[in-house]
């Protein structure tokens, strides 16, 4: 399989998987958990599936020391975005924040612009133009609810965390780390914040029901373990900014279990938001090969492209 195409795959299916995350959480909140103890069960079940993965590999749990502190950044970072994106569904519709949170492609694209003087393509900025006018359609709930002051700064700044996270992880010594490794100790060192904030375990709160353990496994599976790899593993393919675009699914799967399972309403408008936002999903992924066929085509026409540039010249 081609790299590249692999790098968009493995970039579509961490941001589907992500999506999930309101489809296994909200209904451990049903049941009294606060937001604090279902990320740490979530990181703690996805430790040791990680663990075996690693193992199973003939790797080893070894780190240089100067990949140590890049990791607990990395994982403070990323805990940080989830325990944010986590608070806000208690402000507003999941489906809202997770449409909200894909702010974080355009956040990723200007780090990369200002900070590392990397070139907008034309191609991506048109796409990232089209995301958010799909966004801008998906933003409000069908019954046009005002947004929720505090729940848009938790959901931006889950965005930001992660924005910085998807950079930091291309930018630093992690860059060629084994993906299982580096998502192992991002986990591991998340894990901290909300052991910390749980008052070392004091305050953890357990589910409701026996069969809601279920959803905190799936949650350390799909929107977790699986999630983080193909994201990894994704940056290191393809780069930042094209794993960042493709994070516009993210707020499709969210819309779609919206209104599957928790019977959100379903609207014209969300149903454009939608399309646009799987359009610049397919724009980005088929924005390479187009532009190769292309320059095939051309060279099958080597008069016609050197007169072209003739008359191109002449004006």
């Amino acid at each position: 399989m081609n790299p590249q195409f692999k790098g968009y795959l493995l970039g579509a299916i961490a941001a589907a998987t992500y999506g999930m995350n309101p489809l296994f959480a909200l209904p451990l909140y049903k049941t009294g958990m606060d937001p604090d103890s279902v990320l740490f069960f979530r990181y703690l079940f996805a430790l040791p599936i990680l663990g075996a993965m690693i193992k199973l590999r003939g790797r080893n749990f070894k780190l240089q020391r100067n990949e140590v502190i890049p990791l607990i950044v990395m994982g403070l970072l990323v805990a940080l975005s989830s325990l944010t994106l986590f608070q806000s569904y208690n402000y507003m519709d999941a489906g809202i924040a997770s449409t909200l949170l894909f702010v974080y492609p355009i956040m990723v694209a200007l780090i990369m612009a200002f900070l590392f003087k990397e070139k907008l393509k034309l191609w991506t900025c048109l796409c990232i133009l089209l995301a958010l006018g799909g966004i801008g359609m998906l933003y409000k709930g069908g019954d046009g609810a005002t947004l929720s002051l505090v729940g848009t700064s938790l959901v931006l700044v889950s965005a930001l965390s992660y924005a910085i996270y998807i950079v930091g992880i291309n930018r630093s010594t992690l860059k060629n780390m084994a993906t299982l490794k580096v998502t192992f100790y991002v986990l591991l060192f998340g894990l901290s914040l909300f052991w910390v904030r749980l008052d070392f375990g004091c305050g953890l709160r357990l589910p409701g029901q026996w069969y809601l353990w279920g959803n905190l496994l799936a949650l350390a599976v799909f929107p977790t373990a699986i999630s983080f790899l193909c994201t990894t593993r994704a940056i290191q393919y393809i780069g930042s900014t094209p794993t960042a675009i493709l994070g516009a699914l993210e707020p499709v799967t969210a819309v779609f279990f919206g209104v599957l399972i928790f019977g959100e309403e379903l609207t014209l408008r969300i149903v454009c938001g939608v399309a646009m936002i799987v359009a610049a999903v397919t724009f980005i992924v088929a924005g390479s090969t187009i532009s190769t066929h292309l320059i095939r085509f051309r060279k099958l026409f080597p008069k016609l492209t050197s007169r072209v540039r003739r008359n191109r010249g002449a004006y």
